[in-house]
């Protein structure tokens, strides 16, 4: 007995970190990260006693860029299976 794909009497569950509302959250909190490592590396250019610490904001901007790219991308494909195919 085969296994039925798509079953009428069964809806799809959507997890919670999966929400529209809850990945828009998470972008714009990875947004104000983000800016907040630009601060830190601007901060850290002007002092030459900082340029050993200049890697940390570094790591915090591409944390919170890949943070951002794939809740981006998560969003996206949500959006791409709403509408059909033929647009």
């Amino acid at each position: 007995m085969r296994y039925d794909e798509k079953p009428v009497h069964r809806k799809l569950i959507v997890p919670w970190y999966d929400n529209r509302l809850t990945c828009l959250i998470v972008i714009l909190s990875m947004l104000v990260v983000f800016l907040f490592a630009l601060a830190g590396i601007s901060a850290a250019g002007e002092s030459p006693i900082r340029h050993k610490v200049i890697w940390l904001p570094i790591l915090l901007m591409g944390l919170s860029a890949s943070v951002i790219i794939s809740t981006a991308v998560r969003l996206f494909k949500r959006f791409k299976h709403r509408f059909p195919r033929d647009l």
